[in-house]
């Protein structure tokens, strides 16, 4: 029997359950969150690689779908996979440039692609361990660090949503050229509209609206473009209700050694920033992420990359947006994220459907990714109050320069161009500067933890100086 928070008060919020109605609305609320950037990275991939129409609503269709398979094992836990925590997962950005280059050398191709997606996934299972062990590395300076970088790296892509798109696209010729519809007043205002009814829906609702008031935001926005004739239907009519998400549709994976090495590279950077997300989100919850449920966690990714190359689809991980939402809601149960899990897999296979929530514009998710984003950020912020700033004025030159550090890409984009290519992709990521420049200032200012005895029971401090620390 489902239960409420107010009737039965539970002491974990991540077990805490809801009425089938208040499930479905609170899950469909995280779908929406994510979903914009869902189904983008598909999209860019499909047109980059020339594919048709047909073959790229397939890839949309796999991507859907794979991301509530691989949600629901990361909510809810499957054998040595999954962290038990509501971690909505999605489509990583950050393996565009790899896969592009990797599909576009002839001798690879989409097949070479899945294959280096597969081939990466069971490097991050094997790696997840190790990075496991890494938890120790990340105390509160450097996770609320790591979180503020995140939301203030993620504010330019909730910018250009709400500005209505990338303020460079292709044009006919194949040269990238100004986009006549960035910034347009009418989606700058939409967005806008979007982000005051959350806010005036969040001060004046209480209890269930309240936590749904990012969901209704986004439908008065949708709603707002839908009556000025501003949402394209184009093609719904000849998209079919009911479709099978099939597995191999491009062939056989092949496996090329660059290119699964350049992916492998990739998922070590996505393995540090979920490492971060998955320590933020349970310190939201009040729970300390121990070694062993931090490598449940990672192996997810791990095991969703393998899923993603099998059924067509490409790299998962944590979603930052939905780490953010959980902050504005306050609802952390893993049962709600595990229900827009079950919804990314009906979506994966209702194309019709799938077709119609692709259509809401951009501008109209960015208004509520604007704060969304910035929750994540709030979100470091909170964590950073944790740390002692007084007594270990050290710590300031933590937050400072780490996050000084990451900004610069954000800011100065190409500035970095002229070094050699392997270290100017390293400092391309803000997100990756960031969190090694916190964990070594905190390395060399605070020391070397110590190591926990126990997957979940901290080590006690002894001495003096062991207390101090």
């Amino acid at each position: 029997m489902a239960l409420t928070a107010a009737a039965h008060p539970i002491e974990d919020p991540i077990e805490q359950m809801f009425p089938l109605p208040k499930l479905l609305a609170l899950g469909l609320q995280h779908v929406l969150v994510m979903y914009a950037g869902a189904v983008a990275v598909p999209l860019i991939i499909g047109n980059a690689m020339h594919l048709d129409k047909h073959q790229i609503a397939m890839l949309v269709s796999a991507d859907l779908f794979c991301c509530g398979v691989v949600t629901i094992i990361q909510c809810l836990g499957v054998w040595k996979f999954g962290a038990r925590l509501p971690i909505m997962m999605g489509i990583s950005f950050t393996a565009i440039p790899v896969i592009i280059a990797t599909g576009s050398d002839p001798a690879s191709g989409m097949q070479g692609v899945f294959g280096a997606v597969i081939a990466s996934g069971v490097f991050t299972v094997l790696a997840a361990p190790f990075f496991g062990r890494w938890v120790r590395f990340f105390p509160h300076v450097v996770t609320g660090s790591v979180m503020l970088v995140i939301g203030l790296s993620l504010m330019r892509v909730g910018v250009n949503w709400a500005a209505g798109g990338q303020p460079m696209i292709r044009g006919p010729e194949g040269a990238m050229v100004a986009n006549p519809a960035y910034g347009e007043p009418f989606a700058l205002a939409v967005a806008a509209i979007v982000l005051l009814t959350i806010l005036l829906l969040t001060r004046y609702l209480k209890g269930f609206l309240a936590n749904i008031a990012v969901l209704m935001g986004i439908g008065i926005g949708f709603a707002i473009a839908i009556a000025f004739g501003r949402v394209d239907f184009h093609g719904v009519a000849d998209t079919g209700w009911v479709t099978i998400v099939r597995p191999l549709a491009f062939g056989v994976p092949v496996f090329h050694l660059w290119g699964t090495l350049a992916l492998c590279a990739v998922m070590t950077v996505m393995m540090i920033e979920a490492t971060g997300q998955i320590i933020a989100i349970g310190d939201i919850a009040g729970q300390k992420i121990s070694e062993d449920r931090l490598a449940r966690g990672l192996r997810t990714d791990g095991i969703g990359n393998i899923i993603g190359g099998l059924f067509n689809t490409f790299t998962y991980t944590t979603y930052a947006q939905n780490v953010g939402l959980l902050q504005v809601t306050g609802v952390l149960s893993r049962w709600v994220v595990a229900a827009g899990g079950a919804m990314l897999i009906l979506l994966g296979c209702l194309p019709k459907v799938a077709f119609v929530s692709a259509s809401i514009p951009s501008y109209v998710v960015g208004g509520a990714a604007i704060l969304m984003f910035g929750m994540v950020s709030a979100t470091g912020v909170k964590i950073l109050a944790k740390v002692d700033f007084v007594h270990n004025r050290r710590n300031l030159y933590i937050v400072a320069v780490s996050v000084g550090l990451a900004m610069v890409p954000v800011v100065a984009d190409g500035v970095f161009d002229q070094l050699p290519e392997a270290v100017s992709r390293f400092f391309h990521s803000g997100v990756l500067v960031g969190t090694f420049t916190a964990v070594l200032l905190n390395l060399l200012f605070n020391g070397v933890p110590k190591r926990e005895t126990t997957g979940s029971t901290p080590v006690v401090p002894q001495t003096p100086a062991e207390v101090n620390a």
